[in-house]
């Protein structure tokens, strides 16, 4: 059995994915069966001689924004498409990918200083970013907004954010979307932010924020999940800003990068990488092809 099939095949044992907006949990269970990756000799051979030599790839990543990735029941493993999707570059590459937890708004000046190899914890590829590193890119997501359930303020997009406290996880592009949307607003928005998704979450929760912005896969997840649902609600379907994630991976690192554009198209084209997505309920998502550096100007 493959990393990436005992992935899914654990997803399906572990029964739940947590979510610690407070104390709540969220369930997510895959089907036990996965795809299987084979190695690709001549890709291993393509990776730089030190990561070949060292048989794994550490992959920094913030663990509180399911679907993508989060702490499963054990509070250790992280579970999610992003690591479903690192096991299977693992495979076909023939190196372990393994993630480690990291504070969000440090994850690239973490890559900087060579604690980790690579960042995949969506981050969304923007102009800025890229002064910072390269950016393969896996995913298209736009930011949405969450409400308490019920919508008892009556917010139905940024406008009605105006006026309003929204809490936002720090180093997100969310914090530069209602930024912008301030210039619109006769009265400003509070923006609160605090150090992960799952805080944030708490704030409007616990009643101390009137919204959260968050992309939109955690957003639907937290609003559609048996036991998160009756405490959020999603404004719209709405994706503000759309952009593309990216796995970062250091500037002088072109070789390591190439090999991982070649190795995440190759999951593409093989279907691979959309039977992941659509394990986790965000085929919506779906690249059709692997880019590089691929910020759209309405982020930053």
């Amino acid at each position: 059995m493959t990393r990436s099939t005992r992935a899914l095949a654990g997803a399906a044992v572990l029964a739940a994915v947590l979510v610690t907006a407070g104390c709540d949990g969220a369930d997510h269970t895959a089907e036990a069966a996965g795809p299987t990756v084979g190695l690709d000799e001549a890709l291993h051979a393509a990776l730089p001689e030190d990561v070949r030599e060292a048989g794994v790839l550490t992959v920094a990543n913030d663990p509180s924004y399911p679907p993508a990735s989060s702490f499963g029941p054990d509070g250790r493993t992280i579970v999610g498409f992003e690591p479903d999707l690192g096991a299977a570059l693992g495979d076909l590459l023939g190196v372990e990918v393994r993630f480690e937890a990291s504070p969000f708004d440090t994850l690239l000046d973490d890559l900087a200083a060579d604690r980790f190899d690579l960042v995949m914890s969506a981050v969304t590829d923007t102009a800025e970013r890229e002064q910072q590193a390269d950016f393969v890119n896996y995913f298209r997501a736009g930011s949405s907004i969450v409400v308490g359930r019920g919508n008892p303020l009556g917010i139905h997009d940024l406008a009605g954010l105006c006026g309003r406290s929204v809490a936002v996880e720090a180093g997100t592009v969310q914090v530069g979307l209602l930024e912008r949307a301030q210039g619109a607003c006769a009265l400003r928005i509070d923006v609160r932010e605090v150090a992960t998704n799952d805080d944030a979450l708490l704030e409007l929760r616990t009643g101390r924020a009137d919204a959260v912005v968050a992309d939109y896969p955690p957003a639907v997840f937290v609003t559609t999940d048996p036991r998160t649902q009756n405490s959020y609600q999603l404004v719209s379907d709405t994706q503000y800003e759309p952009g593309l994630y990216g796995i970062a991976v250091a500037p002088d690192r072109t070789g390591l990068r190439d090999v991982l554009t070649t190795a995440l198209q190759r999951l593409v084209d093989d279907g691979v990488y959309q039977e992941l997505l659509d394990r986790w309920e965000v085929g919506h998502g779906a690249v059709d092809a692997v880019t590089v550096n691929g910020a759209l100007p309405t982020t930053e």
